[in-house]
Formats: structure tokens, C-alpha cells, sequence
């Protein structure tokens, strides 16, 4: 098991940046996988971008490509999402997923959570 909590979340216009951030408890970060998922209003919580365990294996979700970029710091048990071109179709509660090895791209098959972080992006 770890410990999530995400920060880095706000309110920022559309074109701009934000980045997120993820500390991790526990000493064996370097052996989970990890990602984002986010969740907007009246929406189904959806997978946006996972890197495993190592970091030489990344993926995204095709609404986010090319305008997101996932990263991990084993050092600092920190795993980021750089997100630019942020579009108002962004704007959601994002949540940091950890599991073993590799994160699922299905919500259910992810047991540790973080609490989330709002981001707003306005028009």
C-alpha cells in the first residue's frame, strides 16, 4: 500500500500550463506504477496518463496527447503530469492512481488513490 497526495491544481485560462504533482509514501515507490485519472461533473472517472514502474514505458489518453507529459522522480517517490495547451474541456478533479508494476487504464482494477486536485480552466 502507499499514500497519495496530489497538488499543483487551480484555476488558469485556456492556452495555459499547470503542473501536478504526486508525493507517494513508502519505500517502495520505485516498484509501483503510476498515473492520473480525472473526473469532471456528472462524469465517469477516466484514465488520462499512466508511467510504469521504471519510466521507460508511458502512456496517454488520446484527448491528452501531445499536450500532457507524465513524469516520475523515484528519488523524491514524486510522479508529475505537465499539463499544457489546457483546453476548458480540462477542467476536472484529477486523481493520482498507484499499482504494482503498471497502472490499468480501468478505474476499478486501481486500489491506491490519492484525494484528488481541482483544476479549472476558463474560457
Amino acid at each position: 500500500q502507499v499514500q497519495l497526495v496530489e497538488s499543483g491544481g487551480g484555476l488558469v485560462q485556456a492556452g495555459g500550463s499547470l503542473r501536478l504533482s504526486c508525493a507517494a509514501s513508502g519505500r517502495t515507490f520505485s516498484s509501483y506504477g503510476m498515473g492520473w485519472f480525472r473526473q469532471a461533473p456528472g462524469k465517469e472517472r477516466e484514465f488520462v496518463a499512466r508511467i510504469n514502474w521504471n519510466g521507460n514505458n508511458i502512456y496517454y489518453a488520446d484527448s491528452v496527447k501531445g499536450r500532457f507529459t507524465i513524469s516520475r522522480d523515484n528519488a523524491k517517490n514524486t510522479v508529475y503530469l505537465q499539463m499544457n495547451s489546457l483546453k476548458p474541456e480540462d477542467t476536472a478533479i484529477y486523481y493520482c492512481a498507484a499499482r504494482l508494476l503498471s497502472v490499468s487504464t480501468t478505474r476499478s482494477d486501481n486500489k491506491n488513490w490519492g484525494q484528488g486536485t481541482q483544476v479549472t480552466v476558463s474560457s
